[in-house]
């Protein structure tokens, strides 16, 4: 029988998928099977597209328009989609901060959440999920929460004794965080940018952001044929997407010259941890 490679994406809004290594699941895609488990609908979301932002019809019904452009999202990457079902948390602001809405997805017991996930481990059997690092990337109170989830699901989908109804036990056998923000990178296109005399959209970025904590690199991933596969999956979240805003900026030809890769950190292995940086996901999962 031959190898069929399964990932699975956690995420906490639709459009995360599309910002967050897009193009290293439109190649397994193209190779196996890969599929989005969006833990919430972006309820509590703004309208990010200035062009959109004063249409009635879309703040009278974000919810429902979110779903749609998340289909057509994952039409675009060539993945398969499904949602939890919680209720987004929004970003709470002020100081001291507010208190979360009840009954949101970053306020509820964990146990509901990691025994729905734990049913979609089990279903779909992945042998690599990706998911967010214990910031959350950013600190997202959801994001924040897909991280404790999807790490807590992965151990109990391999317990027999974990809600055996939720299915067969599933041992995922690697865990990746995200590092698409990565400092390294960002640095690397502002530099060129610089080099060739012209004026960096990214200066601003690394200015209030730039100082984060850099994140180790353990798996890079060449995506830069799937580039447009990515480009075309952000422009579905026409609310979430600015089209001439920051996921934009950097003319694609000078991105594949300077940064083709989408970058992981290995959170988990039931094998050896690799001696450098792997070139696919799934090293290392086939032979063994």
């Amino acid at each position: 029988m031959s190898f069929e490679p399964r990932m699975m994406a956690v995420h906490a809004h639709p459009d995360d998928e599309a910002s967050k290594g897009a193009g290293t699941m439109a190649k397994y895609a193209a190779k196996g099977r890969v599929r989005v488990v969006t833990c919430t609908g972006g309820e509590r979301g703004s309208i990010l597209n200035p062009r959109l932002a004063h249409r009635a019809d879309i703040i009278d019904n974000l919810p429902e328009v979110r779903k749609v452009e998340m289909a057509n999202a994952a039409s675009a990457l060539g993945i398969e989609h499904t949602w939890l079902g919680f209720i987004d948390s929004g970003l709470p602001e002020g100081d001291p901060l507010p208190p979360l809405p009840e009954g949101c997805f970053a306020a509820i017991d964990l146990d509901e959440p990691v025994r729905a996930l734990v049913a979609e481990i089990r279903e779909f059997q992945p042998q690599v999920l990706t998911c967010y690092n214990e910031q959350g990337g950013y600190p997202h109170p959801d994001h924040i929460r897909v991280h404790e989830v999807a790490m807590a699901a992965v151990k109990a989908a391999a317990d027999p004794d974990f809600y055996p109804e939720l299915g067969q036990p599933w041992q995922v056998s690697k865990v990746y965080y995200d590092v698409s923000f990565g400092r390294e990178r960002i640095s690397a296109l502002h530099e060129e940018f610089l080099a060739r005399g012209l004026e960096s959209p990214l200066e601003d970025w690394l200015a209030n952001k730039g100082d984060r904590p850099s994140r180790r690199v353990d798996a890079r991933i060449e995506v830069a044929d799937y580039f447009p596969a990515r480009d075309a999956a952000l422009r579905a979240h026409a609310t979430q997407i600015d089209p001439d805003g920051f996921f934009f900026a950097v003319p694609r030809d000078m991105e594949a010259e300077v940064w083709p890769w989408e970058d992981f950190e290995l959170a988990f292995t039931v094998g050896e941890r690799p001696d450098g940086v792997e070139d696919c996901l799934f090293a290392g999962i086939e032979e063994n």
